[in-house]
C-alpha cells in the first residue's frame, strides 16, 4: 500500500500523512485507529500505536478466565468435536484450552514437552515430541514455518523468531517421507499423519477465530481442530477411544487445560 493509497482510503491527503510520518504534525486519536483499521494492524498493535501518539490503549488485555462467555464458546466447541484433536493457542501457540482427545497420539512424548504451557508447534516437531512419528515431517514443518513467518512479517514478535529459528533447525527423522514437489500440491490441502501404536492416521487441520473481538487475548486466540482424513483414521480413532475408556474408565470429551 503506498501513501497515496492509504492516504485515499483513510480520508486525508499524502500531505498530512507525511507530515505525521516525520513528526510534523500530531495525530488525532480518531486518525490513529483510522490509519490503524486500514492498516490491518492487530489489536495489540493499535494499542501500542496509539500509545506512541501520547493516548490511552483502546482495547483491553484480560485473562481468559475473565472472558467467561468466549471461554464457554471455546469449550462447547471443544467438547463438540471430541472425539478428534481441537484445542484453543495463544499468539505464541501455547494451548490454553484442550478437549485432550486421542491421548495415544502423545505418546512417547517428552515430559518437559508436556509441561504447561504445552507449546503445539514445538509438540508435534520437536525430536523429544511427536517429530520422529510425524510421517510427512518435512511438508508439515514447510507448513508450519510458512505460518510462522507470515506472523513475523506482520509483527516482528522475537518470541516466534526464536521459535521459527528453533522449529528450522529440527533434525528431519530418518523414516520421514520425500518433502514433494509438484504432485504434492495438487492434494486438497496438507495432512497431519502421525503414526501410532495402532496404525497411522492422516488429520486435516481447521483454524477458527473470533470475528469481531474487541479484547487483545481473544483477538489473538485461534482453535485448532483436526479432522480426519480417511476412513482409516477414523477406525483407529474410535480404537483408541475404546481403548482409553478401558483404560480409565471415565468420560471422554472434558473440555480442559492441556494436561500430562
Amino acid at each position: 500500500m503506498t501513501q497515496a493509497d492509504l492516504a485515499h482510503v483513510a480520508e486525508s491527503s499524502t500531505r498530512h500523512l507525511s507530515c505525521l510520518e516525520t513528526g510534523r504534525s500530531q495525530p488525532s486519536r480518531e486518525m490513529i485507529m483510522r490509519l490503524a483499521e486500514h492498516l490491518g494492524l492487530p489489536l495489540r498493535d493499535q494499542n501500542k500505536l496509539l500509545l506512541a501518539a501520547g493516548f490511552a490503549p483502546a482495547f483491553q488485555e484480560r485473562a481468559l478466565e475473565e472472558l467467561e462467555a468466549a471461554k464457554s464458546a471455546i469449550e462447547s466447541v471443544l467438547r463438540a468435536h471430541t472425539p478428534y484433536p481441537a484445542f484453543a493457542v495463544d499468539r505464541h501457540w501455547n494451548v490454553v484450552l484442550s478437549n485432550s482427545a486421542l491421548p495415544q497420539l502423545y505418546e512417547g512424548c517428552s515430559a518437559e514437552l508436556l509441561k504447561k504451557p504445552v507449546n503445539a508447534m514445538r509438540l508435534i516437531l520437536h525430536p523429544a515430541g511427536m517429530g520422529p512419528r510425524i510421517v510427512n515431517f518435512g511438508q508439515w514443518r514447510a507448513h508450519s514455518l510458512s505460518v510462522l513467518r507470515q506472523q513475523i512479517e506482520t509483527g516482528a514478535d522475537p518470541v516466534i523468531q526464536r521459535l521459527h529459528a528453533e522449529i528450522a533447525a529440527y533434525p528431519v527423522p530418518p523414516n520421514s517421507e520425500p518433502l514433494g514437489g509438484f504432485e504434492a500440491r495438487l492434494h486438497l490441502a496438507t495432512p497431519l499423519r502421525i503414526a501410532t501404536r495402532l496404525g497411522t492416521v492422516s488429520f486435516l487441520n481447521t483454524v477458527t477465530v473470533f470475528g469481531t473481538p474487541n479484547d487483545v487475548t481473544l483477538a489473538e486466540l485461534a482453535l485448532e481442530m483436526l479432522f480426519p482424513a480417511d476412513n482409516r483414521t477414523i477406525e483407529i480413532a474410535r480404537d483408541m477411544v475404546r481403548e482409553q475408556v478401558q483404560l480409565n474408565n471415565t468420560p471422554s470429551g472434558e473440555a480442559r487445560l492441556f494436561a500430562t
